[in-house]
């Protein structure tokens, strides 16, 4: 006779009150019982829970502490846990750098880039790869490539497809014109038509408002304003914005509403006026606290990404200085997380549980999926 899944209660409605708990949780229902744990890494588990969208909502980072491994924070259980290992882990001595990664369709994906070796025989290697994460299996999958190796490209989710153009490879160290769109649900990249320029240096700057795909310039030239290539994908084209975004980390909220991040005056955010255009301050992210140190230290290299109604700041390097004057310093790999409600005025800071050991330090990726409505 088979054992319940909770005693006294139907398998049906047991097996529905643990799939609505979130993958925070997964750890501590493994550990009630071998059947519980057998059923939470069951295939029919993970279809069950995909089948009612209850992926729950995930932020996923990558560290330069804990190389070439993601981990994942859950908001509802305010827990941390490392990711599997990605199955195109890399080889000892290379580093994966000049990547994107997305979440499109209730799942992660980490887009091109190329690998380093720590031997300087070894030219750059650029790829087309595309790892995707399926937070209902827990497992990584390769699917199809980009049509054109690329690093340091924009890249961005508009209306359910993954948009990328510029960068720079082997043969295009200038910059790249081309651009590109991946239907997740076909599995599938085709070429766009391509940028009215290239655009090298666009890694991090690529953005989805109001439904266009807009391509920020990394490239600062004085007394010149920062433009932007947007493309509208109902009319196919591409066209040129002078002056719209500032060159510092975005993000956009479910309303369209931009948000950014500033370090010079301690980490100013600011927040644009859909209507007029016009950029105001909202508050400061909090300054770090370091034991021992009575001088605020300045954080770079950090994430900054909205999950839900929340913005984040994660990780980060922070620069300890020693002595006065100019005296030394030392780096100090950061595994906090500060997060506030976008909508709070003032802006409301917490600190939530800091990421897993090893992680911490400068964030090389960070990507958010929210839990969509059920089918």
């Amino acid at each position: 006779m088979e054992q319940s899944i909770i005693p006294g209660l139907p398998d049906d409605l047991a097996l529905r009150c643990i799939a609505k708990l979130s993958h925070g949780y997964h750890g501590t229902l493994e550990c009630v019982s071998k059947g519980w744990r057998d059923l939470v890494r069951s295939p029919g588990y993970s279809r069950y829970k995909a089948r009612n969208g209850w992926s729950g909502s995930w932020l996923f980072v990558l560290t330069e502490r804990f190389k070439n491994r993601w981990v994942a924070y859950d908001p509802d259980a305010d827990r941390w846990h490392p990711l599997p290992r990605n199955i195109a882990a890399v080889q000892d001595g290379w580093d994966h750098y000049g990547f994107e990664c997305v979440c499109v369709s209730s799942c992660l994906l980490v887009i091109g880039g190329c690998y380093v070796s720590s031997s300087p025989n070894h030219k750059p290697v650029f790829t087309t790869d595309v790892m995707r994460f399926d937070p209902f299996k827990k497992e990584w999958k390769m699917v199809a490539g980009m049509r054109t190796p690329r690093a340091r490209f924009a890249c961005a989710a508009v209306s359910g497809k993954v948009y990328v153009a510029g960068g720079c490879n082997s043969t295009q160290s200038s910059g790249i014109s081309s651009a590109e769109v991946y239907d997740p649900v076909a599995d599938r990249w085709e070429e766009l038509p391509a940028m009215p320029r290239p655009r090298r240096h666009c890694s991090g700057l690529g953005l989805s408002y109001k439904g266009s795909f807009h391509v920020r310039s990394g490239q600062v030239v004085l007394a010149e304003p920062i433009s932007s290539e947007v493309f509208n994908p109902l009319e196919m084209s591409w066209s040129t914005e002078v002056g719209i975004w500032p060159l510092s980390p975005l993000q956009v909220m479910k309303n369209d509403r931009v948000y950014t991040i500033i370090d010079w005056r301690g980490s100013l955010i600011r927040t644009r006026d859909g209507e007029e255009g016009e950029w105001y301050n909202v508050g400061l992210v909090p300054c770090v606290v370091l034991p021992d140190n009575s001088r605020e230290p300045h954080v770079l290299g950090y994430g900054f990404v909205a999950l839900r109604d929340e913005l984040y700041v994660v990780g980060g390097q922070a620069l300890k200085l020693e002595g006065p004057g100019v005296g030394t310093c030392e780096i100090l790999r950061l595994s906090v997380v500060r997060v506030c409600n976008h909508l709070d005025r003032p802006l409301n800071w917490r600190e939530t549980r800091p990421m897993c050991i090893p992680a911490g330090g400068s964030v090389f990726g960070c990507a958010s999926l929210e839990e969509s409505s059920p089918p």
